[in-house]
């Protein structure tokens, strides 16, 4: 269960860098690249998004089995 732990709580810290890097491209940065990776990075932005809210839920369900507080 402790590695489950682990595995989701890098999720989490991939899918928040993976957010900050697509967020950055699609809104700041556009200007600097071309439609194509533009809306890749839109795209990108929603299932990082997604990815983030997931791996927090499975954090929240590993914590809870291993007996450990839920904030």
């Amino acid at each position: 269960m402790e590695k489950l732990l682990f595995r989701a709580n890098s999720a989490m810290v991939w899918s928040l860098l993976g957010l900050l890097l697509t967020v950055l491209v699609a809104y700041p940065l556009a200007r600097y690249f071309p439609m194509a990776i533009q809306i890749l990075a839109h795209v990108g932005t929603l299932l990082f998004a997604v990815g983030v809210k997931v791996a927090y839920v499975a954090r929240l369900v590993f914590l809870s089995r291993l007996g450990r507080p839920v904030h």
